[in-house]
């Protein structure tokens, strides 16, 4: 399962919905990424994918520092799942892929 390439993500959040692009990429069996959410980009950290499920985690200062933990399924260009954050419960996210 490729999990490559630019991807549009909305994470419906107790905040609002988050606008992220994620750049994912795969060599050989690892994994990397970042996310970016306005002027902010920052790594994934300890990705992994097995066969259609990823998961990773990423610290981020915006709104307020915290470590965010991401668990998605990627069907073809399509991605769902959840993110939690902190002392938050889990909540929705969805995205496509855009290249």
């Amino acid at each position: 399962m490729s999990v490559d390439g630019t991807w549009k993500i909305i994470i419906d959040t107790p905040l609002g919905k988050q606008f992220v692009t994620l750049a994912i990429a795969t060599e050989l069996s690892a994994v990397s990424g970042t996310a970016t959410l306005g002027d902010e980009t920052v790594p994934f950290l300890d990705p992994k994918l097995a066969d259609s499920r990823l998961t990773w985690s990423q610290k981020v200062t915006k709104p307020f520092k915290m470590t965010i933990y991401f668990d998605v399924l990627v069907d073809g260009d399509v991605m769902t799942g959840t993110a939690k954050a902190g002392i938050f419960p889990p909540t929705r996210l969805n995205g496509e892929r855009k290249n």
